[in-house]
This record gives C-alpha cells, structure tokens and sequence, in this order.
C-alpha cells in the first residue's frame, strides 16, 4: 500500500507546477510519477523479499526466466534477453555472478563455436523454486488493498499504456 507520504510527494510536486507553471497539464505526470514511484519501491520490496536468499531482483529475472523455460531449463544469452526486464550489460554482470555462485551454468554450442547456453544448476533450480515463491507472496501482499476485480482492471490498463508506449 502506498503511504501517506508518497503520496503527498507526488501530489505536491503537482502542486508546485500548477502554481508555477498553470499552463502545464499535469495529469499525465499524476500517472507517469505514480506509476515511476511505485516502480522503485515495488523493486525494493522485491529486493527485501529475496535479501535472506542471497538474491537480488535482476538475479531472480534471470534464474525465473530459466525455470520457466522449462527443462532443461537452458538458454542461449539472445533468448534471455529476448525474456528479462534487464539491459544487456546488466545481463552479463549478472550471469557472471550467478555462474561464480554456481546458480547457472555456461555451455558452448557443440555445433557452433560462436554460440553459448546458459542453464540451471540443480543447487540454480532448488534456489528458484524457494525464491519464486517468496516472490510471488510479496506480489500479493504488495497488491493486497486492491479487489481481484481493481487488480484486473489495473492490469488491463497497464498493458494498454505499456503497448501505447511501443509506437
């Protein structure tokens, strides 16, 4: 649930530039900071879910994305980063760790030297299925104010001004 104190943080920003700049329509930006806000606390409340896993939100992306592969719960790098919210760099920086950790494992391609696969190691896979869970009860405590129906809604909308943004 949102404080009290974000909230007016948003609402005063909005505030300020009704007095300063009246010409401005500041609707857009009521959204757009809300939904920029929630994105960094939703990220931490992630992060302090899966803290007491020795995980952090983008190494979660990674090892998620390969479970739900499913098995043998292997990637190529193009193929992760086809299906994870991080940038390219990040991914590398995060399969080096992963791999150090040995959450992951990297392969070459038997067939083309050039290519690589990423998969899971089984000490990757049982760290997952505990960390998924974690995160999944943080998902839904982090909606709980909302009734299934606002939450569909919510998420409709959401999808709508996502594909919008892909113009």
């Amino acid at each position: 649930m949102q404080s009290s104190d974000d909230n007016d943080k948003v609402e005063g920003l909005l505030a300020d530039w009704r007095r300063e700049r009246p010409d401005l329509d500041v609707e857009a930006m009521a959204v757009v900071g809300r939904i920029l806000s929630l994105g960094r606390r939703l990220e931490a409340r992630a992060n302090g879910a899966l803290k007491a896993l020795g995980l952090h939100y983008t190494d979660l992306d990674v090892l998620a994305t390969l479970r739900r592969s499913g098995k043998p719960y292997r990637l190529t790098p193009t193929e992760l980063r086809e299906s994870v919210l991080i940038t390219s760099g990040a991914m590398t920086a995060c399969l080096d760790r992963l791999e150090g950790n040995g959450l992951i494992a990297r392969r070459n391609n038997p067939h083309d030297r050039r290519s690589t696969s990423a998969g899971l190691t089984p000490a990757g896979v049982r760290l997952i299925d505990r960390a998924i869970v974690a995160r999944f009860e943080e998902a839904n405590d982090a909606v709980a104010g909302l009734t299934a129906r606002e939450r569909a809604a919510l998420a409709t909308l959401l999808q709508k001004m996502d594909q919008g943004l892909g113009r």
